[in-house]
Parts: C-alpha cells; sequence; structure tokens
C-alpha cells in the first residue's frame, strides 16, 4: 500500500468515526432522561440540595444540557450532546497535536548510493 493510500484510507475512516460518533452523540442524548443524576438524586434524598448555589456557567450556552435558544426540548438535548462531542473532540485533538513526538527525521539517501 502506498503511503497516499494509506493516508486517504486514514482519512476515510477518521471521517466515518466522527459521523458514527456525532450521530451517537445526537441520538443518545435524545433518549436522555428528565430525571435527576445520581448527584441531584442523593442531594434531594440527604436533604442538602435546597443548599446549592448557582455556578458561573448556570447561564451559558449549554446550560443544564440545553441550548439556549431552541424551544424544542429533544431537538435542545440532541444538538447540546453533538455540540458537546464537538468541543471535546476539538479539545483532545489539539491536545494531542501538541504533545505528539516529533517525527525523527531522516538524512537524505546520497546521490551516489549503490554505485561504486
Amino acid at each position: 500500500m502506498t503511503i497516499a493510500a494509506y493516508n486517504r484510507r486514514s482519512r476515510v475512516q477518521w471521517v466515518a468515526g466522527l459521523v458514527v460518533v456525532l450521530l451517537l452523540a445526537g441520538v443518545i442524548s435524545l433518549f436522555a432522561s428528565p430525571s435527576p443524576d445520581g448527584l441531584e438524586y442523593v442531594a434531594a434524598e440527604v436533604g442538602f440540595s435546597g443548599s446549592a448555589a448557582e455556578h458561573v456557567a448556570a447561564d451559558g450556552p449549554l446550560a443544564d444540557y440545553q441550548v439556549a435558544g431552541v424551544t424544542d426540548d429533544r431537538l435542545s438535548g440532541g444538538l447540546a450532546g453533538v455540540l458537546g462531542t464537538g468541543v471535546v473532540l476539538v479539545l483532545a485533538s489539539g491536545l494531542a497535536w501538541v504533545l505528539r513526538r516529533p517525527r525523527p527525521r531522516t538524512a537524505p539517501a546520497p546521490q551516489n548510493a549503490g554505485t561504486l
């Protein structure tokens, strides 16, 4: 397999994986439970849920797993899943790019290689 074919194949696999991940994030987010998560449930059961204060990002664009400005709850949750997955993908890819190992530089082959 040539390097160009390998690169093309890798790119196709990466794009296919990206499509599958974003599709799953959007579809699975549509079926998220409206019930409180584990921490909220325990806080209510133990009795300290009333002492919780709003955090800094409480009115952010993806607060409470919803997209601000979208009125349909299911669509808003699905969009939040896709956007959140995209943000994590961009941050992880950027971190991987920054921390990647440099490729070893190879010396160019001499012009007279193989001749006496």
